[in-house]
Parts: structure tokens; C-alpha cells; sequence
């Protein structure tokens, strides 16, 4: 994919509306911590961030977890830096890692809910004991799966949102917010 032109990217940022600040976002990392805590805090984890979004929650998630867990990563895709989803692609699939564990699955968002599921489903058939699932955002009405996240941090408006490792072709995952692209720029 090519590179955003810097006047470009500019304008993208100019038209876009802050849906969530720092503080909105750090609040539901707090709570979404607190859930998870209570949920696997004596189960010792193996924590699965979903690449790539998923890196950005993880590394905020885990500092405010006071338990032991481990860290690995899950590699599905159905996106590849474009604006809507395909078929899912997997880079990596942890089958062995799961065997036998309690699993926290942790996303930047739930969309319409595909690639969540069929983490999960991944997860169970390859043996995990038990399944949770973590996001930062879940998009309202854009679910098309009856499949739903245990542990969600913000409800936002079905928009096309980026910052806190959401993206808007490969760009803005490193916003202090969380913002919604102008439709104009989709």
C-alpha cells in the first residue's frame, strides 16, 4: 500500500470528530480491567492481542492487570489496510498455545464481529479451557454475528473510527482519542 500524502493525512484529521478523549478511553481501560480482573484474575491467562490493533489495547490493558498471565498473539486479518472486511486470513493461529488454557482474547474494536468470532471458535476447537474476549470499542448496530465480546470498554456510533490502534488505511492508530473519519474521506 502506498504511502498517505502528508497533506492528505492532514485533512483527514482536520474533518475528523472526536468521538472518545484520552480521559473517556483511559476510564474504560480502567473498567474493562477491573472486569477482566475479577473474571481471570486467578486463572493465570494466557493473554492472545490480536494483531495489529490489538497491540496498542494489549500494551494498555496489561499494566492495569495485577495477576500473573502470559503473553502471545493471534494473527487474522480481514482487512489488509483497506476500508471494509473480506474473507478472513490467517498469518497465525496459536493451536498449541491455547491447549488447555484460559484465554483473553483483547481487540481494538468489534465490528460487524467476523474475525472475533472465528478467533474464539479457533480458540475452542483447539482445546482452550475457557474463552474471554476483550475489546476497547464495539461499534453499535454493525454486528453481523450473534456473537458478542464479554468485556467491552466504549459503545460508538457505526462510523469508521481510528485512534487507540484503530486505523483509516494503515494510518492514525497512535491518536489520543478515538475519532471518526468523515465520511468524504472513505
Amino acid at each position: 500500500m502506498d504511502k498517505m500524502p502528508a497533506d492528505h493525512y492532514a485533512a483527514v484529521l482536520a474533518r475528523a470528530e472526536c468521538l472518545a478523549d484520552r480521559a473517556r478511553v483511559d476510564a474504560a481501560l480502567d473498567a474493562m480491567a477491573a472486569q477482566v480482573q475479577a473474571t481471570l484474575g486467578d486463572k493465570d491467562p494466557l493473554v492472545l492481542s490480536v494483531v495489529t490493533g490489538g497491540i496498542v489495547v494489549a500494551g494498555l490493558l496489561l499494566p492495569r492487570l495485577d495477576f500473573p498471565l502470559r503473553l502471545d498473539y493471534v494473527h487474522a486479518t480481514r482487512y489488509r489496510g483497506a476500508l471494509s472486511g473480506a474473507g478472513l486470513d490467517w498469518q497465525r493461529r496459536p493451536a498449541e498455545a491455547v491447549r488447555g488454557e484460559q484465554v483473553l482474547v483483547v481487540d481494538d474494536i468489534f465490528d460487524e464481529g467476523h474475525t472475533m468470532e472465528a478467533i474464539v471458535g479457533a480458540c475452542r476447537e483447539d482445546g482452550a479451557a475457557g474463552v474471554t474476549a476483550a475489546v476497547l470499542a464495539l461499534k453499535e448496530g454493525a454486528a453481523q454475528t450473534d456473537y458478542r465480546p464479554e468485556v467491552i470498554g466504549l459503545t460508538l456510533p457505526n462510523r469508521y473510527v481510528m485512534g487507540y490502534g484503530l486505523d483509516y488505511k494503515r494510518y492514525f492508530r497512535n491518536l489520543p482519542g478515538i475519532y471518526a473519519a468523515a465520511y468524504q474521506d472513505t
